[in-house]
């Protein structure tokens, strides 16, 4: 390191960005690293994913500013996170950064004091983003490195010692958070936001170093998107902006036996003028033939251009206004009153929900979740003037209300489905021809007369009260907490039954996923019926993986 950037006190857009990049390169490297630290021990950890694949997002829209103007730089970074955000840690970090971008976008240069104010500025909105905020996690972390930053930035200029003194006060915080959160105190480990945020943070500084990530090829390849909207056959139409038509007719023609006269340079000149009138421009050829497209309000000139270099043939003029009319008119004319979006992991379960007359599945769930632009580019899918979205996971639901703010002349209404279970108890509700407060109403209610249990398998020793849990035991879930572990998925699912029927309910429905036979889940839901023979059990395909059964009991 030199000695002129150890005494540099400001950071300019160039090394701004290449902090922000090296950041993301440091969480791709380290986020197994991070999901690692999920309170349970259950093979779907997924913070340092959602954080991860939020930061690419935000990356990939600042990767192509090239000016020198820090407003563009802010505009695109928060808006890249924002459009990327994953998972409750994606979102509260998408508001970190929107906050720390809205400070820095009025500044040429980034002082200490400026970015402090920009850290200060993220932290508010990130705890505004949570409804219940809860101290011990990320939002602990970034609040107390921001009230660091604000009192370090009065006594130093010097950027590599203020954030130096930053990161020392986030590692003192991350330290303590299982004292502040007894869930993470009982499964011995510190938050998983928090310690994401420093691994960020300790990038931003390598960054500013001009330091490199090692294994940072290796990781950015493994940190593509994997919750993907369901493809269609079906070409997407942006009905939303059907009205915005700049020019109208899209033209095509050929042009043969050129002009002696006509050089390549005339070609090029052709291409350019036809900007100059329209968009969607190609032009493609040589002195033999030349081929034209373009999409313009003047299909005339287009044509009369094009006869200074030869004879034009194979003319075609689509009117795209008309187009665009039948197309308005169609979309309004089909449009329902209510829509319903659904998220989840298994090919049986999405199978189910759209017999349950789900218009749109997004596959995705634990450790593939969707982010706030692929749930609104579902809900675009809807021809409805209102869409309920139902997350089906604690981690999406976030993501699902920060999809509003992407989506216009739309009524979204998010049902708070933590649960796959309690989202398919609701549609069992749901009447698409009946009034939206009444289906609000039913489904809502519905969602609280369902226990959801889960079975999976442990990937750390640990302890959770007095279970002592290993390595690849099977383990019980019940309303968020383990309730039982074992050897056999049989016998814990039993266990796990066992203590959701005590409770009440008379119907148990058994989910089984991708790594449990048919054969063998049929077999086991008839020794259930013996078991529990004042219960009704019912077994279907969910195809979820990690997850060998998911459990509802009403």
């Amino acid at each position: 390191m030199s000695s002129a950037r150890a005494s540099t006190t400001y950071i300019t857009v160039a090394g701004m960005k290449n902090m922000l990049m090296t950041g993301k390169k440091l969480l791709d490297v380290n986020k197994a690293q991070v999901d690692a630290l999920n309170v349970f021990p259950v093979p779907d950890g997924d913070t340092g994913t959602n954080m991860s694949l939020t930061m690419t997002s935000a990356c990939k829209q600042i990767e192509n500013v090239t000016n020198t103007q820090m407003s563009t730089l802010a505009n695109e970074l928060s808006k890249g996170a924002l459009r990327g955000a994953r998972g409750n840690s994606g979102v509260i970090l998408s508001q970190i950064l929107k906050g720390f971008s809205s400070v820095i976008a009025n500044c040429e240069e980034i002082d200490t004091k400026t970015f402090a104010k920009g850290l200060k500025k993220g932290a508010e909105l990130a705890y505004s983003a949570v409804s219940k905020p809860k101290e011990g996690t990320i939002l602990t972390v970034i609040r107390c490195m921001a009230e660091e930053a604000v009192e370090v930035a009065k006594r130093t200029s010097n950027v590599q010692s203020f954030l130096e003194k930053v990161l020392e006060k986030g590692e003192i915080v991350l330290q303590q958070t299982p004292d502040m959160l007894e869930v993470l105190k009982r499964a011995g480990v510190v938050d998983s936001g928090g310690f994401g945020l420093l691994t960020l943070f300790k990038g931003f500084l390598m960054g500013y170093l001009g330091q490199e990530v090692e294994g940072a090829t290796e990781a950015a390849a493994e940190s593509k998107p994997q919750a993907n909207v369901e493809d269609s056959m079906d070409s997407i139409i942006d009905f939303e902006s059907l009205d915005d038509i700049d020019f109208g007719y899209c033209t095509e023609f050929v042009i043969i036996n050129m002009h002696k006269k006509t050089t390549l340079t005339d070609i090029d000149k052709l291409r350019n003028y036809l900007n100059e009138i329209g968009n969607s421009t190609i032009v493609i050829g040589d002195l033999s033939m030349v081929k034209v497209h373009v999409h313009t309000n003047n299909p005339g000139k287009a044509l009369a251009k094009a006869l200074t270099l030869g004879e034009i043939d194979k003319i075609k003029i689509e009117n795209m206004m008309e187009q665009n009319r039948q197309l308005r008119a169609k979309y309004e004319a089909e449009r329902k009153n209510i829509g319903v979006l659904s998220i989840c992991n298994g090919d049986g379960l999405s199978a189910i929900f759209k017999d349950l007359l789900v218009d749109q599945v997004i596959e995705g769930g634990q450790t593939m979740n969707p982010s706030a632009d692929d749930i609104a580019t579902a809900v675009r899918k809807i021809n409805a003037e209102n869409v309920i979205i139902l997350p089906n996971n604690s981690n999406i639901i976030l993501s699902a209300e920060q999809s509003r703010t992407l989506i216009k002349n739309r009524n979204i209404f998010v049902l708070p489905t933590k649960e796959v279970t309690q989202g398919i108890t609701a549609m069992l509700s749901y009447n698409p021809d009946a009034p939206l407060a009444d289906n609000l109403k039913e489904m809502t209610a519905a969602i609280k007369t369902v226990e959801s249990g889960e079975v999976t398998y442990a990937v750390r020793d640990t302890q959770i009260g007095n279970l002592k849990i290993k390595k690849g035991n099977i383990i019980g879930i019940y309303a968020g907490e383990i309730v039982c572990c074992g050897k056999s998925v049989e016998a814990v699912t039993t266990q796990l039954i066992e203590k959701m029927l005590a409770k009440g309910g008379e119907v148990v429905s058994l989910y089984y996923g991708k790594d449990v036979s048919q054969v063998k889940a049929e077999e086991f839901g008839e020794s259930l019926e013996e078991k529990f023979p004042d219960a009704e059990v019912f077994v279907r395909y969910g195809g979820q993986p990690l997850y060998y059964f998911l459990v509802s009991v009403e």
